[in-house]
C-alpha cells in the first residue's frame, strides 16, 4: 500500500481531535525514511505546510514536521519560526509528542553552539524549558540541554532564571529522563554558577552531581568532584567532606590525584602549590580547571591573612608577609588594603606599618530588622494559638484539675473558662 501524500497527512492533522491517536498515526503511516521525506517536503501546490498549520492548534503535527526536517536537513525552519513555535505551542499536545520536543531542544542546542549569535536559539530553549513542564520545579530532559548550551556558549546569566528554582519533581510523561540527565544538569549548573563566582550555589550543584547514587560512578561525577574541591578552596579556604552516601571510589580517586595533593597543601604550602601547578598544569588545562586553580592560588595569601586575625591582635606588614610568603612589604600592604575594602577583614594600618585586627561591627539593615520583627510577631501569634489550644484540650484539663492542689493552680472554674494558662504556668 502506497504511503499517503503530505496533503492527506495535513488534512488528518487539521481534523484530529485525539492527539495520542494522531501521534501514533504520524509515527506509523510509512517507514521511517519515507515518512521523513514526506513530512519534510512541500504540499502538492508547492506551499509550505507550516504556513497552513496553526502552531497552537496543531502542535503535534508541527513537531513531527520539524523533526523530519531536522533529520533530513531539508527545508530547515528559520530561527524566527522556531522562536514563535516555542512561545506558542500547546503544552498538552507537546506532552503527547514529548520525544519530539526533546529532539527540537537538541537541535536548538546544536544551532546555538555552531553560530556566532547563540542568543536567539538559547532564548528558544528558555521558552521551551519554562513552558513545557507543569511547574518550574519539574526536571525534564530539556533542562540539561538548555544549561549545557548556556555554558558551552558562555551565556551563564541566561541560565540563572532556571537554575535558581530548586528541582523537586520528576514526571516521566515529560520525556525519557535518564540518570545522566540529572548529572549533566547539576554539573553544568555548577559550572555556570562558578563562572559567575556564585560559589555557594556552585558548591551545592557540584555536590549533588558527585553524591548522586551509583554502583559505578560516572566520569562526569569525578569531573564534578574536581571542580567541587577547587570551588571549596576558593570560597572556604579548605575542603569539606562529601555526604557519606557518596561512592567511596570517587573519594579515593580524588585523594590520590593532583587535585587531592593541591587541596592537602592549601593554603599554607605555597611553594608546594606552585610546584603542583607547574608539574600538572597540562592536566588542569585539559580538565578545563586552569581558571579555578589560578583563582585558588590568588586567594591563598588572603586565606592565610584571615587565619592570622583569629590568633593575633597586631602584626607588622613584614610579619604578615613572612607568614604568607610575600617578601615585598608594599605588595602585602596592597593586599591587606584590598581585603579591608572588600570587607574580608576588619583592620587598620598605622604609620609604622603595624596592622591592628578587630572584630567586624554588627551591621543590620532596616529590611533585615523588619524581617526579624515580623518573624517574631508570627511566632508569637502561633504560640498564642498553641497556648489556647493546649488550654482547651481534654488531656490537659484532666491533668490540671487532678493535680491542681499539688501545682497550686487556679480555681477549677478559671481553667474551664479558658483562663490565661500561659501566665499561670509562668507563675508556677
Amino acid at each position: 500500500m502506497a504511503a499517503p501524500s503530505l496533503d492527506v497527512v495535513v488534512v488528518e492533522i487539521t481534523n484530529a481531535n485525539n492527539y495520542s491517536q494522531l501521534s501514533h498515526s504520524l509515527r506509523t503511516f510509512a517507514p521511517n525514511d519515507i515518512r521523513d521525506t514526506i513530512l519534510a517536503g512541500p504540499l502538492t501546490n508547492g506551499q509550505d505546510p507550516l504556513t497552513v498549520l496553526d502552531i497552537a492548534q496543531h502542535t503535534v503535527g508541527v513537531l513531527y514536521i520539524l523533526s523530519a526536517r531536522f533529520r533530513t536537513k531539508v527545508n530547515l525552519p528559520t530561527l524566527v519560526y522556531l522562536e514563535t513555535f516555542c512561545q506558542n505551542f500547546d503544552v498538552p499536545q507537546a506532552i503527547v509528542a514529548s520525544e519530539h520536543v526533546v529532539y527540537l531542544a537538541r537541535n536548538l542546542q546544536d544551532i546555538a553552539e555552531s553560530t556566532d549569535s547563540p542568543k536567539q536559539p538559547l532564548t528558544c530553549l528558555l521558552h521551551l524549558v519554562s513552558r513545557f513542564p507543569p511547574t518550574p520545579s519539574h526536571l525534564t530532559p530539556i533542562h540539561p540541554i538548555f544549561i549545557a548550551g548556556c555554558v558551552t556558549t558562555g551565556h551563564f546569566e541566561v541560565a540563572l532564571s532556571v537554575l535558581q528554582i530548586p528541582i523537586t519533581e520528576i514526571d516521566n510523561l515529560l520525556g525519557d529522563l535518564h540518570y545522566n540527565d540529572n548529572l549533566v544538569y547539576h554539573y553544568a549548573g555548577g559550572m555556570a554558577f562558578a563562572a559567575l563566582k556564585k560559589w555557594e550555589e556552585a558548591e551545592e550543584f557540584f555536590e549533588i552531581c558527585v553524591s548522586s547514587p551509583a554502583q559505578v560512578p560516572a566520569a562526569i561525577q569525578l569531573e564534578a568532584y574536581k571542580k567541587l574541591t577547587l570551588v571549596q578552596l576558593i570560597s572556604r579556604g579548605t575542603t569539606a567532606a562529601v555526604p557519606k552516601y557518596t561512592n567511596n571510589s570517587l573519594v579515593r580517586l580524588l585523594k590520590t590525584s593532583p587535585y587531592g595533593s593541591f587541596a592537602k597543601a592549601y593554603p599554607q604550602q605555597t611553594g608546594t602549590l606552585r610546584k603542583i601547578v607547574e608539574s600538572d598544569g597540562a592536566l588542569f588545562a585539559n580538565d578545563g580547571n586552569t581558571g579555578l586553580i589560578n583563582q585558588a592560588l590568588e586567594r591563598a595569601p588572603r586565606r592565610l591573612i584571615k587565619r592570622l586575625t583569629s590568633t593575633y591582635l597586631t602584626l607588622s606588614l613584614a610579619e604578615i608577609g613572612k607568614n604568607v610568603r610575600i617578601s615585598d612589604v608594599e605588595e602585602v600592604r596592597a593586599l591587606v588594603l584590598k581585603m579591608i575594602e572588600q570587607d574580608e577583614i576588619c583592620a587598620t594600618i598605622s604609620a609604622d606599618d603595624t596592622v591592628t585586627f578587630s572584630d567586624p561591627p554588627a551591621q543590620f539593615s532596616k529590611t533585615e530588622i523588619d524581617q526579624v520583627l515580623a518573624e517574631a510577631q508570627n511566632q508569637a501569634a502561633l504560640f498564642a494559638v498553641l497556648n489556647r489550644d493546649v488550654g482547651k484540650s481534654k488531656e490537659f484539663l484532666t491533668k490540671a484539675t487532678k493535680n491542681k492542689d499539688e501545682w497550686g493552680g487556679p480555681p477549677e472554674e478559671e481553667i474551664y473558662a479558658g483562663g490565661n494558662v500561659g501566665a499561670w504556668m509562668e507563675e508556677a
